[in-house]
């Protein structure tokens, strides 16, 4: 089946459809100890990246998910992935989540202009009225970005979602409205 996720891109970053054949660029950035602290998946070996990107691609079929690859365009590097997911077209609101990349990617803005080319697609190009973020309270650093781009906390959901270490974490739910976006 041909992939639906669009690619997306600017002058910084270029977002491109995760897929099987192209997930490989990702196995070194995965592998990082403790990238991805805070969500509930599994990456760090080449064989769990594999697995994920199934899962996401399985999603993706089910007009569920739109998973991408995060392109760095002034290193010429992968730099990590993203998604639109948990999509509702009747209630026209979707998910931007699942969202990692390689530290020395972070802190350069590069994460914020994708999520820049994802938001300007959803509102604009889906038509969506709604998007969501849900982060691990404890990650500052992502409530701060998400809060950046204009996303309001709505609430918090206490100890809903298990960490791969056991730990089972507080998940602030963030939203952004497309009249909050235009």
């Amino acid at each position: 089946m041909k992939s639906f996720t669009p690619i997306l891109e600017n002058d910084l970053v270029k977002l491109t459809p995760l897929s099987l054949s192209n997930y490989h660029y990702l196995i070194p950035i995965a592998g990082q100890e403790k990238l991805i602290e805070y969500s509930p998946s599994n990456i760090g070996t080449a064989e769990a990246l594999k697995k994920y990107v199934e899962q996401a691609l399985e999603k993706e079929r089910n007009f569920s998910a739109m998973p991408f690859n995060i392109y760095d365009k002034r290193s010429e590097k992968f730099a990590g992935s993203t998604r639109f997911m948990n999509i509702d077209q009747k209630n026209k609101v979707l998910e931007i989540g699942s969202t990692w990349i390689g530290r020395e990617f972070q802190g350069t803005g590069l994460n914020g202009q994708a999520k820049l080319l994802m938001l300007d697609y959803a509102f604009n190009e889906m038509n969506f009225e709604k998007v969501e973020f849900r982060i691990d309270e404890r990650n500052i650093r992502s409530r701060k970005a998400v809060e950046k781009l204009g996303a309001k906390l709505e609430g918090i959901l206490r100890k809903n979602v298990y960490l791969l270490d056991g730990y089972k974490r507080n998940t602030c739910c963030y939203g952004l409205l497309k009249e909050e976006w235009s």
